[in-house]
């Protein structure tokens, strides 16, 4: 079906005027239609114009649903983290033993599936966080995900919390990074040995785990210097 503009209806196959409300069917369409304009020319050339010249709109329609340029960048950016929790949230394992595997390759999986997506969340600047409180909530619970499973590992009290945390963003940087290197066009020019790139995400999890089970342990104790015996 298509808009209408001057009726503010949608129009069916036969050409006639429906008379359903457009309100929540052109707030759905002026998200994907900013979706399509950030895919096709990236992120600085989204606008509002842009959106309603893509759906051949009046360029105020959209206003109707959202305020500005970041309020509709901010809803996509919210789908898209509430799309990312509910993938890891979906992963095989439930991490309770402190097992990234699952969660590394659920992490991995969707930024190699959704790249649009994954650049939307962690590639592009945010909009005022005060003013969209939706998109803080869900970008928050995505990383909770990880934060918990480290909780898990020590115990979920606040004596743990500074080191569940720490733990939580290096394995969230280090999947970060495989997954943006991963996305850029230098890894086909690197002249790679040809068993890396199968053997890469197991050698990454196995790194992780490495590195946070040698970080669990407690510090050796530093060995006291010994007196030398005074010279009579």
């Amino acid at each position: 079906m298509d808009v209408d503009p001057q009726l503010g209806r949608f129009r069916g196959s036969d050409g006639m005027a429906t008379g359903r409300k457009k309100s929540f069917d052109l707030k759905e369409a002026c998200v994907q239609a900013a979706r399509d304009v950030i895919a096709e020319q990236g992120i600085e050339a989204l606008s509002m114009r842009d959106v309603a010249r893509k759906l051949g709109i009046s360029h105020q329609a959209p206003y109707r649903h959202f305020e500005s340029r970041d309020h509709l960048l901010a809803e996509i950016m919210r789908r898209c983290f509430a799309d990312f929790a509910e993938h890891l949230d979906r992963r095989k394992s439930s991490d309770e033993n402190g097992d990234h595997e699952d969660m590394g390759s659920a992490y991995l999986a969707y930024a190699a599936q959704k790249p649009l997506e994954y650049r939307l969340m962690f590639g592009t600047p945010w909009p005022e966080p005060a003013q969209h409180p939706e998109l803080v909530k869900y970008a928050v619970h995505a990383f909770d995900i990880l934060r918990n499973s480290q909780r898990a590992r020590y115990g979920d009290g606040p004596a743990h919390y500074a080191k569940a945390d720490l733990d939580a963003l290096f394995v969230w940087s280090t999947l970060h990074g495989m997954a943006s290197i991963l996305q850029a066009n230098v890894m086909q020019h690197l002249v790679l040995a040809p068993e890396v790139l199968p053997r890469l995400k197991a050698d990454l999890m196995g790194k992780i785990d490495a590195a946070l089970e040698a970080s669990s342990l407690p510090a050796p104790k530093a060995k006291k210097a010994r007196r030398k015996p005074a010279k009579r």
